[in-house]
Formats: structure tokens, C-alpha cells, sequence
């Protein structure tokens, strides 16, 4: 069973159908939306400041996701919208993400960056603090930059199918829980 602990009074909270796996952490001000996966060794850590994940988003084997604490003098949150992927071993600390974007391995996402809807962010990448990035992009490179628009094509084939196969995908493992 996941880790979940209340830290400063708050509590996780996670929306029906949600899949956690055995080895996810879930510590403090943690709110995560409906039919969403949060693989293994995945640790979002609400302990300083908020984090809100919306519907049908996964958060990949390794990924951690934290803040700055919301006393400090430019404290951040992390809020991922709707049908977000986050690839294995990224890190997204304070950062905002809107729908439909994908986050690829190993990206890092930094302090009250803005990534809005419809964004890929390469594997590797790396967000600075405070960017403003532009929808409908694909950004790669350290620190990253915009290479190219998103195709509807991509759109389609990477941003919707990933995360619809993390549904499908944690399916399987909650089947195998309730044995059905």
C-alpha cells in the first residue's frame, strides 16, 4: 500500500479510480484528481506547499514532485492540469502545468515555470525558473527551448495516447489487486 501521511495538518487527498502504486508517497497538502496513476517510487511532497494534480494524469515510476514552502518569500506550487504525462524519473518542483501536456524522462521543471496546455518537454530537459513557455510547443535542451510547434498529429499519437494508456496501463494492476 502507498505511504500516505498528514503533514502540517494536511492530509492527502485522492480522487476515485485513482492507482497508487505499493511504493508511491504521498506526503501533506497532496490533492490528486480522478482516474490518475502514480507509479512506483513516485514521491509528491506536500509538506511545504501545495500540489494539485487534476484528472486522468500520470506521474511516472521515479518522479518527484515538491515546492517552495509557502513562508518563504517567493514560495511556488506545483498544479498539473488534466491528462498530463509525467515521465519516469522527472522532477517537477513548483511548477505549473496545464492539460493535455507531456513531460518526458529525466525532465526537470523548475520553480513557478508556466507550462501551458498542449506542451511536450523533451526528455532530459530543463525548465528554468520562472519561464513562460508558449502552448502547442516542444521544448528540448538544457536549458530548454522551443524547438518546434506541436503537430496534431503529436498532439494525437504522443500527448492523448500516453495518457490513455496509463489508464489502460493501471487497469491492469488494479484488476490484479481486487481479483478480478
Amino acid at each position: 500500500m502507498a505511504l500516505i501521511r498528514k503533514v502540517r495538518g494536511h492530509e492527502p487527498v485522492v480522487g476515485e479510480n485513482t492507482f497508487l502504486a505499493e511504493t508511491a508517497v504521498l506526503l501533506g497538502d497532496v490533492t490528486v484528481g480522478r482516474d490518475c496513476s502514480i507509479w512506483y517510487n513516485a514521491v509528491l511532497r506536500g509538506d511545504v506547499n501545495k500540489i494539485v494534480i487534476g484528472d486522468r494524469t500520470n506521474i511516472q515510476d521515479g518522479a518527484v514532485l515538491h515546492t517552495i514552502y509557502d513562508g518563504a518569500k517567493n514560495p511556488s506550487q506545483t498544479i498539473i492540469g488534466n491528462d498530463v504525462s509525467v515521465g519516469h524519473n522527472a522532477i517537477i518542483h513548483g511548477a505549473v502545468i496545464g492539460d493535455n501536456c507531456l513531460i518526458g524522462m529525466g525532465a526537470t521543471l523548475l520553480d513557478n515555470a508556466h507550462i501551458p496546455s498542449g506542451c511536450i518537454i523533451a526528455a532530459n530537459a530543463l525548465v528554468l525558473s520562472n519561464a513562460q513557455l508558449e502552448p502547442d510547443s516542444v521544448y528540448a535542451g538544457v536549458p530548454a527551448r522551443k524547438v518546434k510547434e506541436v503537430t496534431p498529429e503529436q498532439r494525437e499519437e504522443i500527448i492523448r495516447r500516453t495518457a490513455r494508456d496509463y489508464m489502460l496501463y493501471a487497469s491492469w494492476y488494479k484488476e490484479e489487486q481486487h481479483g478480478a
